[in-house]
């Protein structure tokens, strides 16, 4: 039975969200599994438009999840994943369905089947992924905020590559029914917008938080992980550190992995990997999808990883968020780089790419091994390209982020 929540579009909609397709000149909205759903009156999102990454069920409609193959094989959605009724009952309209990477399994946001939305604030480059359409939709001003999600960095590292706000926040917040998992451990629900307030004003309707932000500890700057940033990228980050110093205080400088942020992504990478293949390996067997380039391989090796292989990591990953929940005590809040440099240009060679995506993941894995909330602030930029810095709090925190994002925005 279909969600009695699908109502008629109100007239004065119609226009602004008939055309989102018409007006996506950048390639961010899918056309094969188009969805709009109209807001249940009034309420604190009234009036905002909103796109809706395909891997979340709107009811009445295929979610696509980046691959034809999975399209091909399941049926419409018969309810509308409660994430995403949270947004229409504050008002929200939904615009359209996003553009994924293929079984979310990606940074980049090329997807070999449906094409790779254009990043309008780094011409010639990726969006990231796997939140790439939603991303992309929100730099070029077709949507006020889009719904992502993010396993590895889907919704941090877009933020960066487009310039934007991203939030990814505290796992297990919010419920992730109706959402196509990819490794349910570290799956949660992100989002975007090119202003901090608006972030903060959806942050606090999906969180369903209205208390005020708890007082910001101490300041800690990640030395490993702006280790990991070649220098002249580095120095891109000082405006910004300077911002946040004036707000919080000087920053102490922390060692946040003593083994090496490259071995917690080696942690991070298996066990992504054996969910993934847990998840999805009868399906796959089954349905037999022509994958593409990147996500085939992974796949591939994911199936090689063994359940001896998983139990100490599933140890180690307990060692990590310990350790990172003693860094973050008391409000402390965590800066570092969102990725370690601007995006990649499109089409860049498989082995550029993967050495990419290694650097990428040293720094993204964290907030995920720690489920910890992260925030992607669009405050540098290089090469005439933006750069994210991040902010990382405790457990439970996103408030706190969210609070600091707004004031450094004033």
């Amino acid at each position: 039975m279909l969600s009695q929540r699908l109502v008629p579009l109100p007239a004065r909609y119609n226009a602004r969200m008939n055309d989102v397709l018409k007006r996506d000149a950048i390639g961010a909205f899918c056309r094969h599994t188009h969805a709009e759903v109209a807001a249940i009156g009034g309420g604190p999102l009234a009036g905002l438009s909103c796109g809706i990454k395909d891997l979340y069920d709107i009811a009445g409609h295929k979610t696509g999840f980046g691959s034809p193959a999975w399209l091909e094989t399941h049926a419409a959605a018969t309810a509308t994943a409660p994430v995403v009724q949270r947004l229409i009952d504050a008002g929200a309209q939904i615009v359209g369905k996003t553009h994924t990477d293929e079984m979310a399994y990606s940074l980049n946001g090329e997807n070999p089947h449906y094409g790779t939305p254009v990043n309008v604030n780094a011409p010639g480059r990726i969006p990231g992924g796997s939140s790439s359409g939603s991303a992309a939709a929100v730099a070029a001003g077709l949507v006020d905020f889009a719904l992502g999600s993010d396993t590895g960095g889907s919704v941090r590292a877009p933020a960066s590559f487009c310039g934007i706000y991203g939030l990814r926040p505290t796992h297990g917040r919010l419920p992730m029914e109706g959402a196509c998992a990819l490794a349910a451990s570290f799956d949660v629900a992100g989002w975007f917008a090119r202003d901090a307030r608006l972030l903060e004003r959806v942050s606090r309707v999906l969180l369903e938080d209205d208390k005020p932000a708890p007082t910001p500890g101490a300041l800690l700057y990640a030395d490993d992980a702006f280790a990991l940033v070649d220098g002249q990228v580095q120095t891109q980050f000082e405006p910004a550190l300077a911002s946040l110093t004036a707000l919080l205080g000087a920053p102490r400088k922390v060692i946040v992995s003593s083994e090496g942020l490259p071995q917690w992504f080696q942690v991070f990478r298996k066990l992504q990997a054996a969910e993934a293949w847990t998840q999805h390996a009868e399906w796959i067997q089954r349905a037999k999808p022509q994958f593409g380039p990147g996500v085939r391989e992974r796949f591939e090796w994911a199936a090689t990883v063994s359940p001896a292989d998983v139990a100490p990591l599933k140890v180690q990953r307990e060692v990590i968020a310990s350790r990172m929940d003693e860094l973050l005590r008391d409000n402390a809040l965590l800066v570092l780089p969102t990725v370690h440099t601007i995006a990649s240009m499109r089409n860049t060679p498989a082995a550029d790419l993967d050495d990419f995506r290694g650097r990428a993941m040293s720094l993204l894995c964290i907030a995920g091994l720690a489920r910890l909330p992260q925030i992607s602030l669009p405050l540098a930029r290089f090469d005439g390209c933006p750069l994210g810095i991040s902010l990382v709090a405790a457990r439970g925190n996103d408030m706190l982020l969210l609070d600091i994002a707004s004031r450094l925005a004033a």
